[in-house]
């Protein structure tokens, strides 16, 4: 028969057991060491929702993601004060650009382009923008003009906005060789990438530009050509391009929120997938599908 002090003794390993295994159970696992990328789509969400509101958790976050890259730390902190200016500090300038611009080729004047009606034609906004490309071009006669949007007709596959937007103004007076085509992209977001890529490899005297589209989209269009000339002069080591300034046509209607911003920045840190999510939760990107997964 076993002894009183070996029954003691079991009961002791066991109660040690359950204590021990209850510290571990209370003792929180160490969190998951997050990527640049998650943290600087959390920044985007938390500003496209809150705005100014969310000066403090952007600090949080600017600080974190210092931890982790200080590279891409500044490129953001440039990018987050940039966003809070376009949408509270810029000033819309109404159906021309405004006087003091330099004119001569290193200014380039860029147009957004609009969804085109399902036949190729262009809509009246679309038109209309153009209009303010005109007399804006006749005022900076050296300036180039960058046409950017892709093909948005869902009828018609040959048709691309920038092309649309490059025969009117040709047929209005403007040189064919002051104008540029970009016509791949579908977001405004590409629509930058996309055109300084170009202005980049093919247009090295330009290093100004100015903005023009209907009003409610110009601080988005700032917003993006700046935040996209952050990215790549950090790492090409270059300055920057200027946005000098832009040319509003006064739309009856349309707006474009913090969120649809967000995805767009988020679109530029190379996260299409979650940029197309946000954009389709609450807007019709040209009726068009979202992009496939990769493989």
């Amino acid at each position: 028969m076993k002894s009183t002090a070996f029954y003691a003794l079991i009961i002791a390993v066991i109660m040690c057991m359950v204590i021990l295994s209850g510290c571990g159970a209370q003792t929180p696992a160490p969190a998951a060491e997050r990527s640049s990328q998650e943290i600087i789509e959390e920044m985007a969400v938390y500003y496209g929702n809150y705005g100014d509101d969310a000066s403090r958790k952007v600090e949080e976050l600017l600080s974190e993601l210092r931890e982790k890259d200080p590279k891409a730390a500044d490129q953001w902190e440039k990018i987050m004060a940039l966003w809070k200016n376009v949408n509270s500090d810029l000033p819309l300038n109404y159906d021309v650009l405004p006087d003091g611009l330099e004119d001569s080729d290193a200014l380039c004047l860029v147009a957004l382009g609009f969804q085109l009606n399902p036949d190729g034609t262009m809509r009246d906004e679309l038109v209309e923008r153009l209009k303010v490309v005109i007399r804006s071009a006749e005022k900076y006669p050296n300036a180039l003009i960058v046409c950017t949007g892709g093909g948005t007709a869902s009828k018609n596959p040959d048709a691309t906005e920038a092309g649309k937007m490059a025969e009117w103004l040709i047929e209005n007076g403007i040189a064919p060789e002051r104008v540029i085509v970009e016509d791949k992209s579908l977001t405004t977001a590409q629509n930058a990438i996309y055109t300084l890529n170009i202005l980049a490899e093919r247009y090295p005297q330009v290093n100004q530009i100015a903005v023009i589209s209907s009003d409610y989209h110009i601080a988005t269009g700032t917003l993006l050509f700046g935040a996209e000339s952050i990215l790549l002069s950090d790492d090409a080591d270059s300055e920057p391009y200027a946005i000098v300034s832009n040319a509003a046509w006064k739309a009856p209607s349309g707006t474009l929120s913090g969120m649809f911003q967000a995805g767009a920045l988020i679109e530029l840190s190379g996260d299409t997938e979650t940029a197309f999510e946000i954009y389709y939760d609450t807007y019709d990107i040209h009726e068009l599908p979202a992009p496939a997964k990769e493989p």
